[in-house]
């Protein structure tokens, strides 16, 4: 044993070298005693979510905040002025380039304390091991991998726990996993049957075991290993380890008095931790146009710098303005190389006009998109009832985004339908069975009308019945405060993660065969006759999205062995007989076609011999710790084949309340919706009608299997449908329609249909295919569609999609939307991800930028929140850029009368406090509380959202009419206040005005008109718009007599000593600043009036938009409530809609 024990353990520490797996001594023991335990370096138990340390904030804060180009450019322009001697303080550009530092160290630190705290509150907590039969009590970060772990009902697991014994004889415990993929249903685990009866300390500390298992990976759902139970005078016995055992770190115990666990996973190695790491950074458009907008700020900078020391030379090859006889230079002056005069003189005018570059415009929009995420989760409109839960800003860094939209990709099942199941009706052998069907007929009369179909043999109906009752994962438990789907028998609650399972079941119970639920190894049912049928549960292949069925099998009292197997239609049919499958595929599609989910149902009898093989497999497979599910996959394909078909099942998903409006809005809002689901097409095809995103009049375009048929010339074939729809498209859409983005200018609508079959087919051409280009022409094809539908999709083909329209030309905006795991893929691929709190777990809204309840909150989402997101931010980075030009343009003409001496126009406390004190809260105000147009109106008026595409206010065009304004106003400040100093004398005693007033009173004059502007720009005004407007201007007055007003010791020169108060006595002064505000701002007076005159002069007729078909449902699909004139009426307003031409908002 000794020797054998070190050959595992030799090969297990290479084993784990070479291909990743881990060996675990429960509770720390040898496996024999003669062996010395040598305890294994495993990282400890410790949660460390927080970024920084107190060691390493400074440094590493202040390194990722200096990557910023513009942080970066003002830490160089502060160098420059502490080094050369240049005409302004240090303090004019260090100040407000410390005041955005600081105040973004503070907000990261302040966010890194809390993780801090989360963290030790979670370290801190107390938990019990078990060591020398005893409970200690420890704290969680003391848990190492092998110490054996009680957990209490209710408690949370610490670290990831291999599941040895609980409370319940039969080794079974509930366990919620809401904090890592938010489902709330309970979720059953096992323990491996040699250690279930392991309930005492005593009991559980007399194992002596060792696990091996895989080294930590992320995936909640897959686990593998297995656990070598050692017992003194036996073999060994190996157990093979799966999900089922294995307790996650974040769930939480229920409905288990008690649980013992050994630690295989602990701290940063858990799956939680690996699965919080971070995601992607995501980028707004909007800030790639600031980007670009700094640019052309940074030339018109270089270009003034250039300008200025080139005249100041060209001025001073006088030798009289060179060195005048008031002001000689110095030896070292004289002595200077003449080109480091220049360039020294260079890099100072660059410092002079350096605050062309907004550095506060940064911090104000970082705070403008954290503050403004907080509306969307403050949003009542958005709070759902049934789940008591609202919106949720995962990341505030795309809020504008949500405005710029214009490809919506959204899931079927759970995104668009409630993912609530509800059995409707199953055919048996080509028999049809609804409602309630009598006693006469084969199955007990429960409820609803006798309908009769005819019937199958009682026989074959029971052996449906029964296969319903036993091929499925469902629990069962008592008790009123069980979180699942409740039975009213006996306070019963069926529980599954499968809502489709539960419906089954139900549908089973209703037809007089109950699913009574476990009993150690056996599943029980109560027959028709109420009797009760025990069947021994021997395996469970598991369901999985590759093979899209599940099987158990059983063995029956009688000693028989039973496969039973459910499915999709397209998985279950080529594994049956053929001769079996034409009349139930008639009901499977007629079902589909009226929108419900469908499932078919095969069986398969085996023989001991048979049951001995697929034993022997199952249980060699299930002990490999390399590509177990590789070879499970294998055997699961040899069992699941040759059976017998019995029949089929159709389950109804209802649709979202609303969801047909919300499509229907997107749309009209100029964005195109596309569908992408795993769901069969006929059931996803009927969705899509219900939902309104294919009309009647809508003419579908397919490209499916059943289309390019089952010929070897799929690809030929493929290629020719390619060509016909192209060549159909172009027809309808003239060359010249391309610009006219977001229009439904067009009579006939067209809809493309593709399984992912196909889409596989195009995507991945084979390497002798006479046709590279099948992948653009069928992006040109989707492009010109108004809406795509794409089912039996991979999650991957899914993210595969988005990213083929995310990488078009004009990379266009995209948003995925989905509910579920295997929605994540497109979530993360598209600019915009939404996250359904669904029914499916919440993987979706924990990898998501946005949550929200309900497919319905999407429409407020985007055509409010998104559009005024846009429209705030917007105004603000060209507010931004505006208003500094205004500011430094009055500094670069100063030049041309000062003889280019780099002598600055305003004083130092103005150039520091413009940006931060004087100008900034107005505009961050704005930016969070403007309504240019109300939420009302947004909401019900989805055309308004294309007025803002194409990212339309960060264009050239605004953005040069806003550098138009700028320009104007800066000429208009500098040149007035110069015409006012032509007589300097201007107070009646004759006393001269100097270059301070000069400065200050451009700056007065400068504070007053953007103040202004943006007061014109407001359209809503709230009391703290009111306050931050007229309290910067009263603010500003103020201080300028507050620093004027006293002798500041620390200052070398009293220049602006009483210059502020000896300038406003002056009523020359006075009537010059109103002029100058006046005439400054009447470009955008004269705007809005004509703006006004011109709305009053056309009035519009109100225009209502066409109302769509409604459905109502019918037995056989969905009909039409719309009268042909309705009809007809709606079409020809649709053939007349246009877009607007694009206002400045």
């Amino acid at each position: 044993m000794k020797c054998k024990n070190r050959v595992l353990n030799s090969k297990c520490a290479g084993e784990e070298k070479r291909v990743g797996t881990r060996t675990v001594f429960v509770g720390h023991r040898p496996v024999s005693e003669t062996d010395a335990y040598v305890e294994q370096k495993f990282c400890d138990n410790r949660i460390v979510s927080s970024k920084y340390t107190v060691w390493n904030f400074l440094p590493k804060n202040l390194f990722e905040q200096f990557r910023r180009i513009a942080n970066f450019y003002f830490l160089i322009i502060f160098l420059v002025q502490v080094i050369v001697d240049t005409p302004t303080s240090p303090v004019t550009s260090g100040l407000p380039l410390f005041f955005v530092i600081i105040v973004t160290a503070i907000k990261q630190g302040y966010e890194d304390w809390l993780r801090h705290r989360a963290d030790k509150e979670v370290n801190k907590s107390s938990v019990f091991i078990v060591e020398n039969a005893k409970q200690v009590k420890k704290h969680s970060e003391k848990i190492k991998v092998g110490d054996i772990v009680e957990v209490k009902a209710d408690e949370t697991f610490p670290c990831d726990l291999i599941f040895l014994a609980s409370s319940n004889d039969d080794g079974i415990c509930y366990v919620t996993t809401a904090s890592l993929d938010g489902e709330s249903n309970f979720k059953t685990h096992y323990a491996v049957r040699d250690t279930t009866g392991l309930q005492t300390d005593d009991d559980i500390d007399s194992l002596t075991a060792t696990i091996e298992c895989e080294q930590p990976q992320p995936d909640l759902y897959k686990f593998v290993g297995r656990i070598n139970i050692y017992r003194s005078n036996q073999e060994p016995v190996a157990r093979s380890l799966g999900p089922e055992n294995l307790l996650l770190k974040g769930s939480t115990l229920k409905n288990t008095k008690k649980i013992y666990g050994v630690a295989v996973y602990t701290g940063m190695e858990t799956k939680m931790a690996l699965n919080y790491q971070g995601k992607s950074q995501k980028r707004s458009a909007v800030e790639k146009s600031i980007n670009a907008f700094l640019v052309v700020y940074l030339c018109i900078l270089v270009s003034k710098a250039t300008v200025c020391t080139t005249l100041k030379y060209i001025w001073q090859s006088n030798p009289f303005n060179d060195e005048p006889w008031y002001n000689q230079k110095t030896i070292k002056e004289r002595d200077t190389f003449k080109i480091l005069r220049m360039f020294t003189d260079f890099l100072s005018f660059m410092v002079l006009f350096n605050f062309i570059i907004p550095v506060s415009m940064y911090v104000t929009v970082e705070m403008q998109k954290f503050l403004g995420s907080f509306f969307i989760a403050w949003d009542k409109e958005m709070y759902d009832e049934e789940i008591k839960e609202g919106a949720l800003v995962n990341t505030s860094d795309l809020n504008e985004e949500l405005g710029q939209v214009e490809y919506v990709f959204t899931d079927k099942t759970g995104t668009l339908t409630e993912n609530s199941m509800k059995f409707i009706e199953c055919c048996i052998d080509g028999h049809k069975y609804k409602d309630g069907i009598s006693e006469v007929d084969g199955f007990s009369h429960t409820d609803g009308p006798l309908r009769y179909y005819g019937k199958a043999e009682k026989c074959r109906e029971e052996l449906f019945l029964r296969a319903l009752c036993l091929c499925h994962t469902v629990q069962i438990k008592g008790g009123d405060n069980v979180d699942g789907l409740r039975v009213n028998q006996e306070c019963w609650t069926y529980i599954s993660s499968s809502p489709d399972e539960i419906a089954l079941v139900k549908g089973a119970k209703k037809y007089g065969f109950t699913f009574l639920g476990h009993e150690a190894d056996y599943m029980k049912v109560q027959n028709q006759k109420n009797e009760i049928e025990k069947y021994q549960l021997l395996h469970v292949l598991n369901f999985d999205p590759v093979r899209r069925r599940m099987s158990v099998i059983v063995k029956t009292s009688t000693g028989k062995f039973l496969l039973f197997c459910k499915g999709a239609d397209s998985s279950i049919f080529p594994r049956v007989q053929q001769d079996e499958i034409q009349q139930t595929k008639v009901h499977v599609e007629r079902n589909a076609m009226d929108g419900y989910r469908t499932l078919c149902v095969a069986f398969k009898e085996l023989t001991q011999e048979d049951y001995k093989k697929i034993n022997d497999q199952l249980s060699e497979a299930k002990m490999a710790l390399q590509d177990r599910e590789e070879k499970m996959a294998r055997i699961f394909d040899d069992i699941e084949a040759d059976m017998h078909l019995i029949g089929a099942t159709a389950v109804e998903d209802r649709l979202q309340e609303h969801a047909a409006e919300t499509i229907e809005a997107l749309q009209t809002a100029g964005m195109k919706v596309w569908v992408l689901t795993g769901d069969k097409m006929e059931t996803a095809k009927s969705t899509c009608y219900a939902s309104r995103l294919f009309q009647t009049n809508t003419e579908l375009l397919e490209l499916t299997t059943k289309t390019m048929g089952d010929s070897d010339r799929k690809e030929e074939r493929l290629h020719e449908l390619l060509l016909e729809y192209h060549k159909k498209l172009l027809q309808d859409f003239p060359k010249n329609s391309g610009k006219l983005k977001r229009s439904w200018t067009v009579s006939q609508e067209y809809g493309l249909i593709i399984d992912g079959s196909t889409l596989s087919l195009i995507l991945n051409p084979s390497q002798d295919s006479s046709s590279s280009n099948y992948k653009s022409i069928f992006l040109q094809i989707c492009l010109k569609c108004t809406s795509v539908l794409c089912c039996r999709m991979a999650p991957l083909q899914k993210a595969q999609i988005v990213r083929m329209v995310k990488n078009t030309k004009g990379n266009p905006i995209t948003l995925s939307i989905g509910d579920g795991a295997n929605d994540v893929s497109m979530i993360l691929e598209a600019h915009v991800g939404i996250g359904i709190k669904g029914k499916e777990g919440r993987q979706a809204a924990r990898n998501s930028d946005y949550a929200v309840p309900k497919f319905k909150h999407l429409r407020k989402l985007l055509l409010a929140h998104g559009h005024l997101y846009y429209v705030r931010i917007a105004h603000l980075v060209q507010y931004f850029f505006y208003k500094n030009l205004c500011f430094i343009l009055p500094q670069f003409l100063y030049q041309f009368f000062c003889g280019f001496s780099q002598q600055p126009l305003y004083d130092a406390a103005y150039l520091t406090m413009y940006n931060i004190c004087f100008t900034s809260l107005p505009i961050l105000a704005y930016s969070l509380l403007e309504q240019h147009i109300n939420i009302e109106t947004l909401t019900s008026d989805p055309r308004l959202y294309m007025k803002i595409s194409d990212n339309a206010m960060l264009q050239w065009k605004p953005f040069l009419y806003w550098t138009f304004l700028g320009s104007f106003e800066g000429l208009v400040f500098f040149f007035g206040v110069y015409f006012l100093f032509q007589n300097s004398s201007l107070e009646h005693n004759g006393k001269v005005f100097g270059n301070w007033t000069f400065g200050t009173i451009v700056f007065t004059v400068l504070v007053f008109t953007v103040t202004l502007k943006l007061a014109l720009d407001t359209r809503f005004w709230t009391w703290m718009n009111h306050f931050v407007i007229w309290g910067s201007l009263a603010f500003y007055v103020f201080f300028s007599f507050f620093w004027g007003g006293i002798i500041w010791p620390f200052l070398k020169q009293q220049r602006m000593y009483f210059v502020f108060a000896h300038m406003v006595t002056s009523v020359s002064t006075w009537l010059a600043i109103v002029l100058l505000i006046f005439i400054s701002l009447s470009p955008e007076i004269l705007l809005v009036v004509f703006k006004n005159a011109k709305r009053k002069n056309h009035q519009t007729v109100p225009f209502n938009l066409p109302m769509l078909l409604s459905y109502k449902r019918m037995e056989n699909g969905y009909t039409s409530e719309m009268k042909f004139q309705d009809a007809v009426t709606n079409l020809t307003q649709r053939c007349h809609l246009r877009i607007p031409q694009m206002q400045q908002l």
